[in-house]
């Protein structure tokens, strides 16, 4: 060792040391560093999963709130149809109202109407009856017995004389087996008059039918009976008319 420049004693010195040293930094550095290192790396690890669940758990947080939205939005669109329909629901209701009550005002005018026609055509009969006896004592020049003149005024509107339908026979109703009927008139019939062609009617049809009354000023005098398809015309203006086809 000496040919060679070496210390025995000083080389084996120096190497107690280094295995003392690398003993002691082993000891006292080494598994502190380790377990160190460890403990980082499971810090690390840790972080990293945490950091996963956060990932995890904002985009379930994003998904869940996307999902709201969208519930949100449905709710309110279900809401908006059902209130557009409720709106539109009740709009018509209005306006069926509106319709209903506007109807009803028609129609009470219009019975309102037809009855001052009715009492201004019953106070016409009247006055043409009065002015027909008049032209009559003017026409002949004397006085004539103004019961008979009226009477005869009356049967010519009502188409009445003797408590009977003088336009009604056997052979009009022959076959007929309505049971409503429409009488239409010049003026308006008497209670009595109407009484006397319902029950004439009656013994006619061989029943007793459901019998409307009308006016018509056009027909001039006398009745038109409409049962079922069968009219019986004994009116002044049907008999114009089929005087003057006979003439033409």
């Amino acid at each position: 060792m000496e040919a060679l420049g070496l210390n025995l004693g000083f080389l084996i010195s120096q190497i107690v040391n280094f295995v003392l040293l690398f003993v002691l930094l082993r000891m006292v550095l080494y598994k502190p560093i380790l377990k160190m290192l460890d403990e980082r790396r499971q810090r690390i690890a840790q972080g990293m999963e945490d950091a996963e669940k956060a990932a995890e758990a904002r985009q379930r947080a994003e998904e869940e709130y996307q999902r709201q939205i969208e519930e949100v939005t449905q709710e309110r669109e279900r809401l908006m149809t059902e209130m557009t329909t409720e709106v539109a629901r009740e709009r018509e209701q209005l306006l069926a109202q509106a319709r209903t009550q506007a109807e009803e005002v028609l129609a009470d005018a219009r019975a309102q109407v037809d009855l001052e026609r009715q009492q201004m055509l019953k106070e016409l009969r009247g006055q043409v009856a009065t002015l027909a006896i008049a032209a009559a004592n003017k026409v002949v020049g004397e006085a004539l017995d103004e019961q008979r003149q009226r009477r005869l005024v009356e049967e010519f509107f009502s188409g009445v004389q003797a408590g009977r339908v003088v336009i009604l026979d056997e052979a009009d109703m022959a076959g007929v087996t309505a049971r409503r009927a429409r009488v239409t008139s010049a003026l308006p019939l008497s209670e009595e008059e109407q009484a006397v062609i319902s029950q004439g009617l009656a013994e006619q049809l061989r029943g007793k039918p459901e019998v409307e009354f009308a006016v018509d000023p056009a027909i001039l005098g006398g009745l038109v009976i409409r049962v079922g398809d069968r009219v019986v015309d004994g009116s002044v203006a049907g008999q114009f008319e089929s005087l003057r086809a006979r003439l033409s």
